[in-house]
């Protein structure tokens, strides 16, 4: 049954998630406790601050539950009665979303800085349709917290409006990968270092607006805090909010490794499933399914563990890149490096996947690592200078260097080492094969590809006709969207 929209206060100015125009409609405004005054569309509303239980302390007759409706509570006489909550704006304080109700966020939802938003274990969320500035999002901002801990028997689901999935349900009876862009999707900002542009410390993450200060992220931080997040499920989301740039499903900027993140999904999403923006933060038990774009992307030289991760893209859905790595991007905290260890990438048809690109700069390890079923292999850039010859920094010399590495990994087909990976320049040079933007023209020598089959061979990788390590894939058993619609098999 409906309740009342419980519209989550924002401030007109620094937190505009609206145009107020030349002149602030909430300049004179008094509100009374509890209230603060916001725009909405071109007026200014007094709105409650934080979310408001027309339940909390209602006590209903024996047998009778209570249940929210409009702006008032109810008793009913269902046990398993769920309310529905309409959320949009600033949270602040303590928040408390419970598994009881099924919260419906429409627009931007920011956890801001000093404020926690807690999420009860088998609480589903599904996010209103919307695009551009109208995307629907979950942000932690620097300062905020997230605590997201949903259990084995009852994970966290963050979906559609369109979903019509309840609590308790693991996968929706009507939704399936081929649906995505449908919202937006949840993106973590922290306190941690970041290289960001040359001498950059701090960055605006991809998808807000630079107006809206809560989208900055980065700092000195390493050990930041930004909440746990456990045994999550987020779908059908990475919305378009401009010409090529969409929202990835979990967007993690500069989270530092006082944060807990383990057992995560991402499933259906249009651009990347999950994506570090430099950071410290560990990630165990991370799955990723039927993306539009990349699986697994590093980006502002990371330097956390991710471990224990899958990726499953088929040519049905389009998929990019199974993982996509780039190193530092400017002059500050160049010296960090990434680790993958565990790591399961599945091509389902073999058909439009690629299975990675390693890009500018990445440095970092991979180990016990499994690509299956890929047809296009694995990527490694080797940038030059105008004359097609001198060298850059890039993978490529990082790879000759030590400072990136592919360890105890293997390769399930019938290729050969020198075909599982290709070094890519750009093909206005002799022998170049760059497919992306023509940047850092290099040509490329069987000498410098066979350099790499060398490191390959020298790492302890192998070709194999069947799967022999990777990710442990019973970590996602029972819980995960993957599990239930047979994925993992």
């Amino acid at each position: 049954m409906k309740i009342r929209n419980l519209l989550i206060a924002f401030v007109c100015g620094a937190f505009l998630f609206a145009s107020c125009g030349d002149e602030d409609p909430c300049e004179n405004i008094v509100c009374g406790e509890g209230e603060t005054a916001t725009v909405v569309g071109e007026t200014c509303q007094c709105l409650q601050s934080g979310t408001v239980d027309p339940c909390e302390g209602f006590t209903c007759p024996e047998g009778f539950v209570p249940i929210a409706s409009g702006e008032e509570c109810e008793c009913s006489d269902d046990p398993n009665a769920i309310g529905d909550i309409s959320v949009t704006g600033l949270l602040i304080g303590n928040v408390e979303w419970t598994k009881n109700n099924i919260y419906n966020m429409n627009g931007k939802v920011v956890v801001s800085e000093g404020a926690t938003l807690n999420i009860e274990a088998g609480t589903v969320i599904k996010s209103a349709e919307g695009t551009g500035s109208l995307a629907t999002a979950l942000i932690v901002a620097r300062g905020g917290k997230l605590n997201a801990n949903g259990t084995a028997a009852e994970p966290i689901i963050f979906t559609s409006a369109a979903d019509q999935i309840m609590p308790g349900s693991i996968t929706s009876p009507n939704l399936d990968e081929t649906f995505n862009a449908l919202w937006g999707g949840v993106i973590i900002l922290g306190n941690a270092p970041i290289s960001a542009g040359t001498g950059d410390t701090e960055a605006q993450i991809e998808g807000i607006p630079a107006d809206d200060t809560f989208g900055r992220y980065g700092g000195d931080d390493v050990s930041d805090n930004s909440g746990s997040i456990t045994y999550i499920s987020v779908r059908h989301g990475g919305t378009l909010i401009g010409e090529n740039n969409e929202i990835n499903g979990i967007t993690l900027g500069g989270v530092g490794n006082g944060t807990v993140i383990e057992n995560i999904e991402v499933v259906a999403n249009l651009d990347d499933g999950v994506e570090w923006f430099g950071g410290t933060v560990n990630v165990k038990n991370v799955i990723v399914a039927n993306g539009e774009d990349d699986g697994l992307d590093i980006d502002q030289n990371y330097s956390g563990t991710i471990n224990n991760a899958v990726v499953i893209q088929s040519g049905a859905t389009a998929g990019d890149n199974a993982i996509e790595i780039d190193g530092p991007e400017g002059s500050t905290y160049t010296d960090g490096s990434f680790t993958i260890v565990n790591l399961t990438l599945i091509d389902e048809d073999g058909m439009s996947d690629t299975a990675g690109d390693l890009k500018s700069k990445s440095q970092g390890t991979i180990t016990n690592a499994s690509w299956r079923g890929f047809t296009d292999n694995l990527k490694i850039r080797h940038s030059c200078e105008d004359d097609c010859a001198t060298e850059k920094t890039d993978t490529y010399t990082n790879f000759i260097d030590g400072k990136i590495s592919i360890t105890a990994s293997e390769w399930v087909g019938t290729a050969s080492l020198s075909d599982w990976t290709t070094v890519y320049g750009d093909n206005d040079c002799p022998d170049g094969v760059d497919e992306d933007d023509k940047k850092d023209p290099c040509a490329i020598s069987d000498a410098q590809q066979a350099a790499i089959t060398g490191l390959l061979s020298a790492g302890g990788n192998k070709i194999t006709d069947s799967a022999t390590t990777g990710a442990d894939m019973t970590a996602f058993e029972g819980w995960s969207w993957c599990s239930a619609n047979g994925k993992l098999n």
